[in-house]
């Protein structure tokens, strides 16, 4: 019985995503350096935004499928107490 528990727990993990932020675009203070490098912060600050779109869309894909897990688990708990009280 522990290693089907174990099992079904090693399943649910490989269906989640790991939703990793995307790291803040570095601007120096230098505003020499700005200008010299401008072009790579404008490139890295654009990556910046689409990468965090794709971000949010993986924490909303996250969210919805450990609700759904959350409600599945709710029913094997309720029906779990319903044959342990038989």
């Amino acid at each position: 019985m522990l290693a089907v528990v174990f099992c079904s727990c090693m399943v649910s993990r490989v269906g989640a995503e790991t939703c990793i932020a995307p790291a803040r675009p570095f601007v120096p203070n230098d505003p020499e350096a700005i200008k010299e490098f401008r072009e790579l912060i404008r490139q890295d600050f654009e990556n910046y935004i689409q990468d965090i779109q794709l971000h949010f869309l993986c924490l909303d894909s996250e969210r919805a499928r450990v609700f759904e897990e959350a409600q599945e688990v709710t029913d094997d708990y309720e029906r779990f107490l319903g044959a342990a009280n038989e």
